[in-house]
């Protein structure tokens, strides 16, 4: 049986540190390294394998309707994924982010059950690719025993600011803001216990 991966308990006992370089969404480069698709996926592989990355037990369903388990080892897979959340994290509006999250469960849907070429793919695919317009940048990553950490995020497209992500007196935002947010978010349990307190006599 071939196996991509070793166990976590045989990997090395020295972390290995890469950094991940996407453009609009994509892996380019490992390292500072351009390499084709292919390459950078078995780049990948043989480093999240090396490591014990990337072994995954999971019982899944069945387009047909049955359940089955399966062992799957998806080391590069792996590492690409936590490398490409942590640069959505940096480069996506919250709300994008949000959006872009909720159609990822019936992209995945789609490819699984090889609806590839069909018109709701097309029109999903779409959308999906015009929210990576701007997931470009490095991350860095430790591999170890299993573990893929991210350990740095960098890109020109970052709305992360040290500046503004304070709690001291900055220019975009005041602190004293919140308390009427806070207020609005409350209304509607605010009205509901008035109202329940007419309803039953209570205070």
């Amino acid at each position: 049986m071939f196996v991509m991966s070793c166990s976590p308990e045989k990997a090395p006992d020295k972390p290995v540190y890469i950094e991940v370089s996407f453009e609009k969404g994509i892996p380019v480069a490992v390292n500072d390294r351009k390499m084709s698709p292919a390459v950078l996926l078995q780049y990948m592989n043989e480093a999240g394998g090396a490591n014990g990355i990337g072994r995954v037990d999971m019982v899944e369903n069945r387009y047909v309707g049955m359940k089955s388990r399966g062992v799957y080892e998806t080391p590069g897979g792996t590492i690409l994924r936590e490398a490409h959340i942590a640069m959505e994290s940096i480069t996506l509006d919250r709300e994008v982010q949000h959006l872009k999250n909720s159609l990822a469960l019936k992209y995945a849907e789609l490819v699984y059950n090889g609806y590839w070429f069909s018109p709701e793919m097309n029109i999903l695919r779409n959308t999906v690719n015009e929210t990576q317009e701007k997931v470009s940048g490095t991350v860095r990553l430790k591999l170890y025993k299993g573990n893929c950490i991210v350990t740095g995020r960098k890109s020109a497209f970052s709305l992360y600011s040290e500046d503004f992500a304070t709690f001291e007196k900055d220019s975009v935002y005041d602190q004293k803001d919140a308390g009427g947010f806070i207020k609005i978010n409350g209304l509607r349990m605010r009205i509901k216990k008035i109202l329940d307190g007419k309803k039953y006599g209570k205070k």
